[in-house]
């Protein structure tokens, strides 16, 4: 075994044009979060605890999209998704729907390891979580005054916002008039949106997870790849995958899945399986993702304007950035 890793991020797609207050902001959250999974790891924590803890921490800061801060539904509601899985044994748990769960994945993991199924969704993960004694708290809670100064902007140009994270400015609704497309359908401003961690401990365990609060303006009752295991997350015996950026190509392209299928099939190393994956994969879609191996490696690759990542390993590589 080649010790331990880890890797964090908070989404793939960032704006060139993000300032550099933000920019720096979200270099130390994710900095903190990348510390507190090391601090855990050296502490012999098995990988899929440390997954969740990290998660725990990005859904309670609002910076990113997930957790507290999530996106707004087109009604001015939060639902929440998120998935976690652990390589050892490849048992996982998801969760769509959460509107009043304080950490979802912590009731992601609840169903991994407290029911008899591998997914809940709406009102159904709502009442299991009641039943688990899960930490809720109200709506409210996770609505930020910036995601609802954006979901204005986002309804006002009748689109669906990626990045409710750029302050809202003459250059936000400058860029919200020359959409992208997603589907074929107008998309605007692409940045940051998702959370995940992966994690290879010490035994060469691996355990990925991620957690999101979807798209501003989404439809309600919309699913992205984030609690789909095999589109946004994967672990198995080889690595350990979480995936970040447009939901619809990366469930297209079941992302997280196909890194370790190249791996085994094509016998690919961690890195050249993630270059693969991300240059052959999404189509037109874009997006990231951050991967660990049971060697103890760890890789990221996206193919748009930057992601949100943090890396460390054992021997003492560390490296938090958002650019290329």
């Amino acid at each position: 075994m080649g010790g331990w890793a880890i890797a964090v991020h908070g989404g793939a797609g960032v704006d060139p044009n993000l300032p550099a207050k933000r920019q720096e902001e979200a270099k130390q959250l994710l900095t903190r979060c990348l510390n507190i999974g090391i601090s855990a790891l050296r502490s012999s924590l098995p990988a899929i605890d440390v997954v969740e803890l990290v998660v725990r921490e990005l859904e309670s800061d609002p910076l990113f999209n997930s957790g507290r801060g999530s996106a707004l539904t087109a009604n001015g509601t939060v639902e929440m998704e998120a998935s976690i899985m652990d390589g050892d044994g490849r048992r996982c748990g998801a969760v769509s729907g959460i509107s009043t769960v304080k950490n979802p994945i912590s009731l992601a993991r609840l169903v991994m390891d407290k029911s008899p199924h591998s997914y809940l969704a709406f009102s159904g993960a709502e009442e299991f979580a009641k039943q688990q004694g899960a930490e809720m708290v109200d709506n409210e809670y996770f609505i930020t005054e910036d995601n609802v100064g954006m979901l204005k902007l986002a309804k006002e140009a009748n689109t669906i916002l990626f990045d409710y994270r750029i302050p809202i400015n003459d250059s936000c609704a400058a860029a919200v008039e020359s959409p992208i497309h997603m589907n074929g359908l107008p998309l605007s401003i692409y940045a940051p949106e998702t959370v995940g961690c992966v994690v290879v401990d010490g035994q060469g365990r691996c355990a990925a997870a991620t957690s999101t609060g979807g798209l501003m303006n989404k439809m309600t009752g919309r699913i992205g790849d984030s609690p789909l295991i095999g589109a946004g997350t994967y672990a198995g015996e080889l690595c350990g995958v979480s995936c970040t950026g447009e939901g619809e190509a990366i469930i297209r392209g079941t992302l997280a899945r196909d890194v370790a299928a190249v791996m085994e099939y094509k016998e690919l190393g961690l890195q050249n399986a993630v270059d693969y994956v991300i240059k052959k994969r999404l189509d037109k879609g874009f997006a990231g993702l951050i991967a660990v191996s049971n060697k103890g490696e760890v890789a990221y690759g996206f193919n748009c304007n930057g992601m949100f990542r943090g890396c460390a390993t054992e021997d003492g590589f560390i490296e938090v950035g958002i650019w290329e």
